[in-house]
């Protein structure tokens, strides 16, 4: 986005930036998943019903919520660095500290706790990335970022249910909370806030990012007064909003539930079986969300990017519920976990189209709090709908429902204002993209 340059522009920060904070996140989305592994093999302890187990990983999601605004503002004001750090630190105590409950209501706190800390992480992460990546390369930065979802899921689900086959479930929560404790000193050693500040960065690669997003930022419309409430007043970022907790809703509902569907498809096959069985969906997922962060990147149709994988999501986690065999409900499987996955980079490149620098921290964090409230919604309903009607049917039915309204809210709300950013004259498509 930036005056043509003699020789290429090294691009050190993909493969420093982005693995450094997509390995803290795995571990991050570990600590947070492990429990929809852990919750099929606890045999009675704590004496859990099935809508306490939705509770138990829905919980994480209240907790979640508190500390998005505050930490994205950190994060923009004074440093996503150590921001993300202290979370870091306090997240990983956290998740051990789960292992160690003894009632179903210290299940639930700990959870809450673990949401707490874990909460600011990914508003904190977006802004870092926003001082490192160009908005033609958001999507792809996001993407490769977020792919620690499901890369998380395919790694570590084959791990936990290894684990679970040789310790106590309360001995897996001890010890996988222990990694990110470990991490931190590789996250402080590696990553800088901005390239001016990067130890590995040369001074071509650190001008060109400077002046790139100058104009980024230079081509975006003023956004009234420049207040954080007059920003996130804005339509688009309401309607994000809403997008995001009808998607979240469906997204959680289906991975919580995920390992107790292949369990079932096994006929109560051995934890680590289940494991390496649920890795198949998320590795399906992996590829496809990348493939369409490309994309999005290349034609800039952000909205198209979120909204279409949506639908093939609805259709195959109602056709996974009509199905019989197990070949033909795994792979329904693997393309609700594919479609689920898909909008993450695209759909967290549009705030940053829309608001300028100084205001998308706390609009990140907003879209993030009250939309990964559905992350409490989906779990919690799947868990009563199956204790109430004695099947999973209904629950995956109303999770559809879910994602329906948030494909029309992107086919209709975003409509107006979600397209690519103005692009400075002499640019190509991709290159605004």
């Amino acid at each position: 986005m930036t005056e043509a340059l003699p020789h290429p522009v090294p691009a050190k920060r993909w493969a420093y930036v982005i693995p450094v904070a997509a390995i803290m996140y795995m571990l991050a989305y570990l600590d947070r998943n492990n429990v929809s592994v852990i919750l099929p093999y606890m045999h009675g302890d704590l004496a859990l019903s099935n809508a306490d187990k939705g509770l138990v990983g829905g919980v994480f999601f209240v907790g979640y919520v508190f500390l998005q605004i505050p930490a994205a503002i950190l994060a923009q004001r004074w440093s996503a660095r150590k921001t993300v750090l202290i979370l870091m630190l306090a997240w990983g105590l956290a998740a051990s500290l789960s292992g160690l409950v003894q009632t179903k209501s210290q299940f639930y706190v700990a959870r809450f706790v673990l949401g707490l800390f874990e909460g600011g992480v990914w508003p904190a992460v977006l802004i870092l990335l926003a001082s490192w990546f160009p908005l033609r390369e958001r999507a792809r930065a996001n993407a490769l970022w977020m792919a620690c979802l499901p890369l998380s899921s395919v790694l570590m689900a084959p791990l936990s249910g290894w684990m679970l086959d040789h310790a106590s479930w309360r001995w897996v929560l001890v010890f996988q909370g222990l990694p990110p404790l470990l991490w931190a000193v590789v996250w402080w050693f590696t990553v800088a806030d901005r390239p001016a500040q990067a130890r590995w960065i040369s001074r071509a690669e650190a001008g060109h990012l400077e002046r790139a997003l100058a104009a980024d930022e230079a081509a975006k419309p003023r956004t009234g007064s420049g207040s954080y409430l007059d920003a996130v007043k804005q339509r688009p970022v309401l309607v994000l909003i809403g997008v995001y907790f009808f998607w979240i809703t469906g997204f959680y509902g289906f991975n919580l539930w995920l390992p107790s569907v292949v369990k079932e498809m096994t006929h109560d096959g051995s934890a680590t079986e289940v494991g390496l069985l649920t890795a198949l969906p998320f590795t399906v997922a992996l590829i496809v969300m990348i493939a369409n962060a490309v994309w999005s990147d290349r034609t800039g149709r952000r909205r198209q990017a979120v909204a279409v994988p949506l639908v093939v999501g609805i259709a195959a986690l109602l056709l996974g519920q009509a199905v019989d065999g197990a070949l033909p409900r795994m792979l329904l499987l693997c393309l609700t976990a594919a479609a689920l996955y898909a909008p993450y980079g695209p759909f967290w490149a549009i705030p940053g189209e829309l608001l300028r620098f100084e205001v998308v921290a706390v609009a990140m964090g907003l879209i993030n709090a009250l939309g990964n409230l559905g992350g409490f919604a989906g779990p919690y309903l799947v868990g009563w709908l199956t204790d109430a009607t004695g099947s999973s049917v209904t629950g995956f039915a109303v999770l559809s429902a879910f994602l329906a309204v948030a494909v029309v809210l992107v086919a209709l709300g975003l409509r107006p204002a979600a397209g690519p950013v103005r692009r400075p004259a002499g640019l190509t498509a991709e290159e605004g993209a």
